[in-house]
C-alpha cells in the first residue's frame, strides 16, 4: 500500500505566543471547550505513553475526567499493563488529537495515584455496567474467550446488585504536567507549535520549529 500522495493542507487555524497567553492549563481548557462545541468525537480521547522496566515505551487510549491546577485525572485498572509500567516508572505522556481542528496537545509530566476518596467519588457515578466491568475484566491479562468476562461480570452481579463498591484494583492517576505543547496546523507544513516548560515553577513559554 503506497501512502505517499496522501497528504493534507492544514488552513483552518493559526497559534501565536499572545493568543497561547502565560497559563497552559487555560489554553487547554480553551481548546478542549473548543472540541466539545465543534462536535468532535470523543473530544476527551487521549493517548498515554508510559515505558516499562525493558525500556519499551507502550501507548494505549484513555479518557481525561477532569483537569486542574493539580493536573490530568484518569481512572484505569492498577494492574492492567499501564498500571504495572506507572508503578515502575512514573512518568508517562498525553496526546489530545483533534483531527477536525487541525489541533494536538502534547503533555508530560510525573503520575501519581488520586486518593481514594476522589476515586471513589468518581466511581459511584458510572454507569452499573462500568463499575460491574470494573470488576469483570482482569485487565492485561489473557483469558481463553469472551465467556470468561460475561461469567466475571454475571458474578459480580449476583454478588454485588445494584451497588458494586470500587475494587482495590481500579483507580484514579494524576498526570502532573512539567511541559505542555500545543500544536496548529498550518499551510504549506509551517505548523504553529508553542511549548510551556516548567522552571522553578514558573512556565516559560517558547515557540518550536514545525
Amino acid at each position: 500500500m503506497d501512502l505517499s500522495n496522501l497528504r493534507k493542507s492544514y488552513e483552518s487555524g493559526t497559534l501565536d505566543e499572545a493568543d497561547a497567553g502565560n497559563a497552559p492549563l487555560e489554553l487547554f481548557q480553551r481548546w478542549l471547550n473548543h472540541a466539545v462545541a465543534a462536535k468532535v468525537p470523543e473530544p476527551n480521547a487521549m493517548t498515554l505513553a508510559t515505558v516499562g522496566m525493558d525500556g519499551r515505551p507502550s501507548t494505549r487510549v484513555v479518557l481525561i475526567k477532569y483537569a486542574d491546577e493539580r493536573g490530568l485525572v484518569f481512572f484505569t485498572n492498577y494492574e492492567s499493563r499501564k498500571g504495572h509500567e506507572l508503578a515502575a516508572n512514573p512518568y508517562a505522556a498525553l496526546q489530545f488529537h483533534w483531527v477536525e481542528l487541525e489541533r494536538v496537545v502534547r503533555i508530560e509530566g510525573r503520575v501519581e495515584l488520586t486518593s481514594a476518596e476522589e476515586s471513589d467519588a468518581y466511581f459511584v457515578t458510572r454507569p452499573l455496567d462500568s463499575r460491574l466491568g470494573a470488576w469483570a475484566s482482569p485487565q492485561s491479562q489473557v483469558i481463553s474467550s469472551r465467556a470468561v468476562l460475561l461469567a466475571n461480570a454475571a458474578k459480580a452481579s449476583a454478588r454485588f446488585g445494584l451497588n458494586p463498591p470500587r475494587p482495590d484494583h481500579w483507580g484514579g492517576y494524576r498526570l502532573v504536567p512539567e511541559t505542555w505543547e500545543f500544536w496548529q496546523g498550518r499551510k504549506s507544513r509551517l505548523h504553529d507549535r508553542v511549548r510551556f516548560r516548567l522552571d522553578s515553577g514558573t512556565w516559560r513559554k517558547e515557540r518550536l520549529a514545525p
